[in-house]
């Protein structure tokens, strides 16, 4: 609390005034990107529409705030727009359907989709073509020529191939998801 009040340029007994403790700061943090994911709604005929739209959301929110991604499960105390958002998604799931173990299976699941890909992202060492491009060269230039000729054939054939890029994984994965969950769904 003292760290935050410094930052803040107040005195640390002020910031009781609004918030109890640092738990009820971190909770109001993951409230604030909760609440910048697109809620699904109503707006979507299809709840694959929806559901992809919220999960496309959530990961360019999350891209940016790759640091949230352990907290948001860790809180105990979920604020309005955390709450908010999971009546939402879930709302969709059984309005489209879905028995209520089969709306909790797919919000795991695409929960861990996107925050995995999301991490994956955010790790990787190459965010431009030109980065791909070096990082693969590297990987080449020491692989055994006769060795690992799948891990050749993808970097050659695919990573490198001219408009290929790697985020555009992310909709094709959700999209298997989304099949598999509707036809769980029938």
């Amino acid at each position: 609390m003292r760290r935050v009040a410094q930052e803040l340029g107040v005195e640390a007994m002020s910031l009781y005034h609004h918030v109890t403790n640092k738990d009820a700061i971190l909770d109001g943090v993951v409230d604030m990107v909760f609440a910048a994911i697109k809620l699904p709604g109503v707006a979507y005929d299809d709840w694959r529409d929806a559901i992809r739209a919220r999960a496309s959301s959530a990961r360019s929110v999350l891209s940016q705030h790759s640091w949230a991604l352990g907290l948001m499960d860790s809180r105990r105390n979920p604020g309005p727009a955390t709450l908010r958002h999971h009546d939402a998604v879930l709302g969709v799931l059984r309005e489209a359907g879905f028995t209520l173990a089969m709306a909790a299976h797919a919000v795991s699941l695409i929960d861990s989709y996107v925050g995995g890909f999301v991490l994956q992202e955010a790790n990787l060492p190459m965010t431009t073509r030109d980065d791909v491009e070096d990082v693969a060269g590297d990987i080449l230039e020491h692989l055994p020529a006769d060795e690992l000729p799948y891990l050749r054939e993808m970097i050659v054939d695919h990573a490198l191939r001219p408009g290929y890029d790697h985020r555009s994984e992310f909709g094709y994965g959700l999209d298997l998801i989304l099949d598999a969950l509707e036809a769980r769904r029938r």
